[in-house]
């Protein structure tokens, strides 16, 4: 077999994505939220194309469902894919390209006889983590990351825990670690997603090979003061929770400035919550990342150092929760080496590989097999969002460059 004898058919890929997008979301954005009725309908549409094609269908224990075509030989499988679940009111693309785009490697290889060693599509299970705030979750668990007992435990906005909607979905939150041991034995992991991000499309290009993720840390900070009159006390007899954590929320944007990461305040609540009342207790969400480990280590101190210097200047509290935390994560140069081949040999492609600041399945993967990625551009940069968009040209450029990169990783 040769790469040209497989080579994916990028209009039906995005022709099929706009099936998808028309059977589980719309004008309203998408709705595959993971453990729900709406993924289960998009994963019932990928079966049913997979087993058009042959192939094999299991799912393991923390609900990743795998699609092996097989090869001619055996060894260790090319694995494709990325995640069907997206965000309430998410956008078309996210997730769902790597996994159509890995279906159509898999048709191309299914139509030209076969490919020449086993090829398996993966769907990843929750991996956006918007019900119950666990980012990556079924693929945590095979890379053997996951702690089963906190995360059966997690609970959505209705009270609902994850061990009840696995539960719903036919699954076992006793043996979420089993997925571990039923993981495929992989040989490398290919993954094609949206950048996410606007740099692509500031620089008037289609695709880019992707070295790594960045690393993140993910903390809450409570502030603890005293609530008080508005009117009655004075200035300097204050003990203000809210302008504590207000100035640590200002202080992690100068931060990832001055380290050249990034910083995100994601959410600052205040109680009691009234005009009339001098905040007592205040709760900030904090999410850095930075891709050098070490620089993302000291984006963490001088937060967590400012934060204990706001509160003491103001009489306060502070204590520090960590929510999650990735390390960085390097992909195999060899395989993206191979990516940056096929993106620089398409129109458009990005001469020098991208860092994703954005987490992917693949961070995971890529501590037990091979990993590397290709990007698409983004319009906007925009994810996460139902106006999340790629220009229909940019889609085939980097579908096709993601296409030829699998079929070189089989040949090898």
């Amino acid at each position: 077999m040769t790469e040209a004898r497989a080579a994916i058919d990028a209009a039906r890929v995005i022709a099929e994505l706009r099936e998808l997008d028309r059977l589980t979301g719309g004008p309203g954005g998408a709705w595959r939220v993971a453990w729900g009725p709406v993924w289960r309908e998009a994963r019932e549409w990928l079966g049913a194309l997979t087993a058009e094609l042959g192939c094999e269908t299991w799912r393991d224990s923390a609900g990743n469902e795998f699609h092996r075509l097989r090869g001619a030989a055996d060894g260790h499988a090319v694995a494709v894919g990325s995640h069907l679940d997206s965000v309430a009111d998410g956008g078309w693309l996210d997730g769902a390209l790597g996994v159509v785009a890995g279906l159509g490697c898999v048709r191309a290889w299914a139509e030209a006889g076969g490919p020449p060693r086993d090829i398996v599509l993966c769907d990843w299970a929750d991996e956006e983590g918007s019900r119950f705030g666990h980012s990556l979750l079924g693929s945590s668990a095979a890379a053997g990351t996951l702690d089963a007992g906190a995360a059966a435990e997690l609970t959505d906005a209705d009270g609902v825990t994850l061990g009840e909607a696995l539960a719903e979905n036919g699954l076992d939150a006793a043996r979420l670690g089993d997925a571990e041991s039923e993981r495929p034995n992989l040989g490398a992991y290919l993954e094609l997603h949206i950048e996410q991000g606007p740099v692509l499309e500031s620089e008037g290009l289609a695709a880019s090979a992707v070295r790594g993720t960045a690393g993140v840390e993910r903390f809450g900070l409570r502030f603890g003061g005293r609530a008080s009159h508005a009117g009655t006390t004075p200035m300097d007899q204050r003990r203000d929770a809210g302008l504590a954590a207000a100035g640590t929320a200002l202080e992690t944007e100068r931060v990832a400035i001055d380290l050249g990461g990034v910083a995100t305040a994601g959410r600052l609540e205040l109680s009691p919550g009234a005009t009339t009342i001098i905040p007592g207790e205040a709760e900030l969400l904090v999410d850095l990342r930075h891709p050098d480990p070490d620089l993302l280590g000291e984006m963490l101190a001088r937060v967590r150092g400012f934060a204990d210097l706001a509160a003491s200047e103001r009489g306060c509290s502070v204590a520090m929760e960590p929510i999650w935390r990735i390390a960085p994560i390097a992909f195999d140069a060899g395989l993206v080496a191979l990516a940056g081949e096929a993106v620089c040999e398409s129109e458009r492609g990005r001469a020098e590989p991208l860092t994703s600041g954005a987490l992917h399945d693949a961070a995971n993967v890529a501590l037990w097999a091979p990993v590397a990625m290709v990007f698409s551009s983004s319009i906007g940069g925009l994810s996460h969002n139902r106006d999340e968009d790629t220009s229909e040209e940019d889609l085939r450029i980097a579908i096709e460059a993601y296409g030829a990169t699998v079929g070189r990783v089989l040949a090898r």
